[in-house]
């Protein structure tokens, strides 16, 4: 990997400098040291990348592909994106402190996303209406949405652009993608791996920079048809009102305070497990964290026991070592947050059962933190703390535990551990989240509908609907009759 390497702009199939030399660092969280530099967009960028996405709407070069040829293209991307899962990998990881282990297999399989929609290219089907009225031969057919902004955030930036990159490529969109100016290396070497599959210039562009230079005019551009944003509610608020400026048609997937509820018939390990998984998996810097561990109080201090005994074997240290379980957070803001909302709970009477502190060592490192709570109101129960904090709460039956769950203005994901197949489906189907999960935790797959309830946003990603969201519906009326059209004053 290049020491200390600068990381340009991607805008209309050229690599250059943003217009106002606006440069920023990129700090390895691990060490606390800069290792990266890269240009940031100024809006006279933002508008070249929008133009040229406009432009190549109508060059022949993307216009006049067909769908089965827009589908090799995205083949090509998975193919590059697998053989270059390692190396993008390695840079997120040096960008985001996120485990290697994951960031290597995470972008592996996103290969798989855009698999999927390359299969799903050539499937994107209008039809013929049974009309009531004779001699008229009506149709519609789908057509691309037209230019689309698509903006993630660092945590899990190589899926959440899959999720919009994926279906909006194989509609037939040309999209302008906005990596965060938080850990953006890996979306800017991705964007090389674009233009080696072939896309045609201004199709794809990738850029980066702060909110008043780049992504305020990025989401009020009047050229901008459609906006794919993933990020925190009070940044989606600024996005809606933006995009009153252009109507473009906007989803939101936004963050969570997602619950899981154990049951007292359920298997301990996996549920221990299934907890462990929900809010020390990357690092707990995830949208669908569990972080609202609901127990049911028979089994409150059997598990949280459990919990702890394998919270001591999780290793926390160098995310480049496979040996390691947490790395650090990307930022040192996070540690800052995270022990505010400690210290509050604390001061609402509840009990941190392990962890609860920062490491002692440089970079953004935190111990994998275990609280029990005294009250639903707890602040570890309402603030979504993006770090490796778990909070438990007891409930005495299925009622008040669906109720807890409920108690949020999230709605992402959620989890249910229990043997009794019965109150699997009764508890799923009265849980107010986008996703459920029963007795695992944290699946995905292109083929599942990802997206939430509430503050969690609207609209799907991932899925087959999520190609829809990416076309408009033309209707077409055809007079089949050989008369010439009627008097149209003459009323029949």
């Amino acid at each position: 990997m290049q020491q200390n390497p600068h990381y340009q702009l991607f805008i209309d199939g050229t690599w250059t400098e943003g217009a106002n030399r606006q440069v920023m660092t990129s700090q390895n969280p691990a060490t606390s040291e800069a290792w990266a530099s890269f240009a940031c967009a100024a809006p006279e960028d933002v508008d070249r990348a929008i133009s040229a996405a406009r432009r190549s709407l109508n060059d022949p070069a993307w216009r006049d592909l067909t769908q089965t040829a827009r589908g090799k293209l995205l083949f090509r991307l998975a193919e590059l994106i697998e053989q270059n899962a390692q190396r993008l990998g390695e840079i997120e990881t040096k960008d985001s402190g996120k485990l290697l282990a994951e960031t290597a297999s995470q972008t592996a399989y996103v290969g798989d996303y855009y698999r999927y929609y390359a299969g799903l290219a050539d499937k994107i089907e209008g039809a013929v209406l049974p009309i009531d009225k004779p001699n008229l031969h009506v149709f519609t057919r789908r057509e691309p949405i037209g230019v689309v902004v698509a903006i993630v955030p660092w945590n899990a930036q190589m899926f959440l652009t899959a999720t919009k990159l994926g279906p909006a490529l194989a509609a037939g969109c040309s999209v302008v993608l906005k990596a965060s100016e938080i850990a953006p290396a890996p979306m800017l070497e991705f964007a090389r791996l674009v233009e080696q599959a072939g896309f045609p210039p201004g199709v794809v562009s990738v850029i980066t920079g702060d909110a008043e230079n780049c992504a305020i005019p990025l989401t009020r551009h009047p050229d901008v048809d459609r906006i794919a944003f993933t990020g925190g509610p009070e940044t989606a608020r600024h996005v809606v009102r933006n995009s009153a400026e252009n109507f473009a048609v906007t989803t939101l997937e936004l963050g969570g305070k997602s619950p899981i509820l154990v049951f007292d018939d359920a298997n301990l390990d996996g549920a221990a497990n299934g907890l462990i998984a929900g809010n020390f998996g990357a690092s707990g810097q995830s949208c669908v964290a569990g972080s609202r561990g609901l127990i049911h109080r028979p089994i409150l201090d059997a598990l949280a026991a459990r919990i702890e005994e394998k919270m001591k074997d999780v290793v926390v240290g160098d995310p480049l070592n496979a040996a390691t379980h947490i790395g650090p957070l990307c930022t040192n803001a996070q540690i800052t947050n995270i022990k505010a909302v400690l210290a509050k709970s604390n001061d609402q009477g509840a009990r941190v059962r392990f962890g609860g502190a920062p490491l002692d060592r440089p970079g953004n490192f935190m111990t994998p933190t275990l609280v029990e709570c005294a009250s639903p109101e707890t602040e570890t129960l309402k603030v979504e703390m993006f770090g490796p904090v778990m909070s438990l709460l007891p409930f005495d039956t299925e009622e008040e535990a669906i109720a807890l769950a409920n108690d949020t203005p999230f709605g992402l994901g959620s989890g249910v551990f229990t043997e009794n197949v019965a109150r699997a489906h009764r508890v799923s189907s009265r849980l107010k989240a986008g996703i459920c999960w029963i007795n695992t935790y944290r699946a995905v797959s292109p083929i599942a509908p990802f997206g939430g309830y509430n503050q969690s946003g609207y609209g799907r990603e991932a899925g087959i609907e999520a190609i829809q969201d990416y076309t408009r519906t033309k209707t077409v009326w055809l007079n089949t009759s050989d008369q010439p059209m009627s008097n149209p004053f003459v009323m029949r």
